[in-house]
């Protein structure tokens, strides 16, 4: 597979990935995240839904308490006492003491007159015939109004109770204290941006709200009707969200008005989805590289298994072509043989034949003597060849036997030493004395030591240097025997073939291409390995490395 395929690959297995872990982990993150959302939304509209009915409920008790007082009051006095200023002073103190809700007190009888007032305020002797709330209290007996100005040019409202004597008819009227009053109500605002108030049916102001607006204003927003229990809604107030929580009040026509800065209310859900937005993309984070990571191990890992199959399928062809090429060799040894032992035989006749007097005489003895050496000399190197080949396809078993490695070393230099001399070529050598004998093939160790040799003498050509060593290896479990060269070293691009069959750097003719490969499969039987290394310009160094202790 070439590097784009790979490459693909590793995508599509983090994509897989990606998509079977993301797919879930986005999927359970806005799940959760939306139940929450809807559990704390819920709670918040609940919240403010029962904070609502709790404030109202004050303010109804409130009332209630106010219009009692009232009541007892003006049933438990008669008109002649309450038109007692100091009696009226008398009673009024003593309502203050038990509760400062009250500004003033007024006694009014049936034609509106004013008859006696206990106040901060001059207004004895007013007729309120004319207005709106006297009316309203003669008729329907109990009366809380509306805020307004009145007589005293200040928003207030009052609580009215009408009480008949006989055929006498009268009002107790009382102003409530607004600021307590206002703090009531003010008590329901939460928070930095809450509001409370209350508005009656034409959105009047009748308390001063937080933001924006005074008492006796009108609400610029909003389309409130009539309505039973609690309400929350959300509406949008200059541009901006706000959750309104409203009730109507049971003892007047005011709608209490609670309003809440979602926002602020719903801070702890915005933290949470910050929260969670960033532990998803944590773990979204965590996911990638692991997939990322986890798709390389198994791109690496199958790169690799590939680049194995492919040694291990170039190493089975190779070996169908050795034991092919087995095959052929041995062929073509048999083949060859016959008719080069019968030349051999006929060389052999013709030696006889030029050693008689007549032939021996004639003027072109010598190039017929010449002849028959050359064709004597090459029948001899074929047979060699064909040996070689034999013993190539044959891959005859080793015996085993003691080898000492330095005297094998020592005689098989000696069958060279002439004609390393003849191209003044040295032959070193550094033998570690000490070396244990070995259970090896000698014979076979000796013809590989003998064609590295002769490759080396080929290499250098003439005037140069082999030195040949040998030293305990690998804490003294192998012996390594080194035979380096100062040749012209090998290519980088030729050194992976040299061990090939028939392969060969050598002149068409001077080399069979079989010595190197011969060598190698005889020391892989024995067990050991070759190591060749080279430079070009430097030389060349073959290292044999045979096991000490190899079994009989």
């Amino acid at each position: 597979m070439e590097e784009k395929g790979y490459r693909k690959l590793q995508w599509k297995i983090i994509a897989t990935t990606l998509g079977f872990a993301l797919v879930p982990l986005f999927a359970l993150g806005l799940t959760i995240y939306y139940q929450f959302s809807v559990s704390y939304t819920a709670k918040i509209m609940e919240s403010l839904k029962t904070l609502a009915e709790n404030r109202r409920s004050a303010i109804d008790l409130f009332l209630d308490e106010r219009v009692s007082q009232l009541n007892s009051l003006a049933y438990t006095h008669h008109l002649d006492q309450l038109k007692d200023e100091e009696y009226l002073n008398r009673v009024f103190t003593l309502v203050q003491a038990r509760s400062k809700s009250f500004v003033d007190f007024g006694i009014i009888d049936r034609e509106g007159n004013q008859v006696a007032y206990v106040g901060p305020y001059q207004l004895k002797g007013l007729n309120y015939r004319n207005e709106e709330w006297f009316d309203a209290a003669m008729l329907r007996g109990v009366y809380i109004s509306d805020v307004f100005m009145g007589f005293r040019k200040f928003p207030h409202f009052i609580i009215a109770v009408m009480r008949r004597e006989g055929d006498r008819s009268w009002i107790l009227r009382a102003t409530i204290e607004t600021e307590i009053f206002d703090t009531m109500v003010k008590a329901a605002q939460v928070g930095q941006k809450g509001d409370a108030f209350l508005i009656n049916r034409d959105k009047v102001l009748q308390t001063t709200p937080r933001f924006g607006g005074e008492v006796l204003d009108r609400l610029p927003y909003g389309n409130f009707t009539k309505f039973e229990g609690t309400r929350v809604e959300e509406m949008e107030v200059d541009g901006q969200a706000a959750l309104f929580g409203m009730t109507w009040i049971r003892n007047k026509d005011w709608l209490l008005v609670v309003r809440e800065d979602p926002r602020e209310e719903l801070s702890p859900l915005f933290r949470a989805r910050h929260l969670a937005i960033a532990l998803v993309l944590g773990g979204v984070l965590v996911i990638v590289l692991g997939a990322t990571f986890v798709a390389r191990v198994i791109t690496a890992q199958l790169i690799q298994a590939d680049r194995e199959k492919a040694m291990l399928d170039a190493s089975l062809i190779q070996s169908s072509k050795m034991a092919a090429l087995g095959k052929i060799a041995a062929g073509i040894a048999h083949e060859v043989n016959n008719p080069l032992a019968v030349i051999k035989e006929k060389v052999g006749w013709l030696r006889d034949l030029l050693e008689e007097e007549e032939i021996a005489t004639n003027e072109n003895y010598k190039e017929f003597d010449d002849a028959v050496r050359k064709i004597d000399y090459h029948v001899d190197r074929a047979k060699k060849v064909t040996h070689r080949l034999l013993g190539f396809a044959r891959r005859m078993e080793p015996v085993q036997e003691k080898v000492d490695v330095n005297r094998l070393l020592d005689t098989t230099i000696d069958f060279l030493r002439n004609e390393a001399h003849y191209r003044s070529i040295e032959i070193q050598t550094d033998f570690t004395e000490t070396l244990p004998q070995i259970t090896s093939d000698s014979a076979q160790l000796q013809q590989v030591f003998l064609n590295i040799l002769n490759n080396a003498i080929d290499a250098i050509g003439k005037n140069g240097t082999i030195t040949v060593r040998s030293r305990l290896t690998n804490k003294d479990k192998e012996i390594a025997v080194c035979i380096a060269d100062d040749g012209p070293g090998i290519p980088s691009d030729v050194l992976g073939k040299i061990f090939d069959p028939f392969f060969t750097t050598k002149e068409v003719g001077s080399g069979t291409g079989l010595g190197l490969s011969i060598s190698y499969s005889i020391v892989e039987k024995l067990g050991g390995r070759i190591v060749v290394a080279s430079q070009v310009g430097k030389g060349t160094t073959f290292t044999i490395c045979l096991p000490v202790n190899q079994s009989a």
